[in-house]
């Protein structure tokens, strides 16, 4: 006949002991397993992980390291050469142009680049008439034509500029980047177009650095 009462727990409660022995022997392995498993996970997904850890830096404009002070990066004769190529009227004041900003502690690339930008070196504008490197505003105590001043040569409106770039933009207000200057010599409030203004000023330099005589 069938036995209908329960079978005791002994049994079971020998089997789950004889289970939990075998487990407490394994465990020093089960253990190293896991941790060598773990590892070679955590060194997978270093290996092949494409977030960066750090924050992306923020892309500023190359503008920032375009500072007209120092000294000079072209030579008056390159300056000369560059005159000559654009039939400047102010062919031969190479010396003179680098000499000033020797003087002021001005790269003389960025006065030829402003001389390019205001009247491509004296054979457009009022800068025929004016002898004026970069188109300045007339003032108390300057001789004026049509509003801005005009020199008796092309080396005093040379010095005229180099003196106003140095005592003004980068003494007195701190300017001294392209950047920094453009909008507030020639701000687009004014008829100008100070990304356009920048970027010729840059490119010029760069290209006269490079030993490119044309932009």
């Amino acid at each position: 006949m069938p036995k209908t009462t329960p079978r005791r727990r002994k049994h079971c409660f020998y089997h789950t002991r004889r289970v939990r022995k075998k487990l407490q022997r394994w465990s020093p392995y089960i253990t190293l397993g896991c941790i060598i498993l773990a590892g070679s996970i955590f060194l997978w997904l270093s290996n092949n992980n494409t977030t960066p850890t750090t924050s992306p830096s923020i892309q500023t404009s190359s503008s920032s390291s375009y500072s007209i002070v120092g000294n000079p990066s072209i030579n008056a004769n390159f300056i000369n050469r560059v005159l000559k190529q654009y039939h400047s009227p102010a062919q031969g004041t190479g010396q003179a142009l680098y000499n000033q900003g020797v003087a002021y502690h001005i790269d003389p690339a960025y006065a030829l680049a402003f001389f390019f930008e205001e009247s491509t070196f004296g054979t457009q504008g009022i800068a025929k008439v004016t002898h004026s490197l970069g188109n300045i505003r007339a003032t108390s105590g300057y001789a004026s034509y049509h509003g801005y001043r005009t020199y008796k040569s092309w080396n005093e409106g040379f010095q005229d500029w180099y003196r106003l770039m140095a005592h003004q933009y980068v003494d007195a207000w701190g300017l001294k980047t392209v950047a920094a200057i453009i909008p507030v010599y020639a701000p687009d409030t004014d008829s100008n177009n100070e990304a356009a203004y920048i970027h010729t000023v840059e490119v010029a330099v760069d290209s006269w650095r490079q030993g490119n005589i044309e932009v």
